[in-house]
């Protein structure tokens, strides 16, 4: 079965990352030409880069609509039994979409290494 066709509910990030970053090494280990590889890991770092900048939008959107219902559920205590639980259920998200993007960030910066490696061994 083709990769794509395992993808039929998205990319897991970790995995296609630490894939690349497993490919790039063995094709210097090989002795491919570092120019060759370079092309392609920049293409794919334009790719996380694309990612990494979507994920922080919907991050201040996430932010938003949490202090928006903390703020609903603080100064409205009348709406408190709706708003809180949405808070709760908000909070919760944001914690796994700093996780996130706090992975994506790092990796960008991780790639970027990689990269300057790469055009010094040209």
């Amino acid at each position: 079965m083709a990769e794509t066709e395992k993808d039929t509910f998205g990319i897991n990030m970790k995995k296609w990352c630490r894939a690349h970053e497993v490919w790039v090494r063995d094709q210097v280990g090989k002795g491919r030409d570092p120019q060759e590889i370079l092309v392609i890991h920049i293409k794919k770092l334009e790719w996380l880069q694309h990612e990494r900048l979507v994920h922080l939008i919907v991050l201040f959107m996430t932010v938003i609509i949490t202090l928006f219902s903390l703020g609903v559920t603080l100064w409205l205590p009348q709406f408190a039994l709706a708003s809180g639980p949405i808070f709760l259920v908000f909070l919760i998200l944001l914690c796994f979409y700093i996780a996130h993007y706090f992975f994506l960030e790092n990796t960008v910066q991780h790639w970027y290494r990689i990269a300057d490696d790469l055009t010094s061994r040209r």
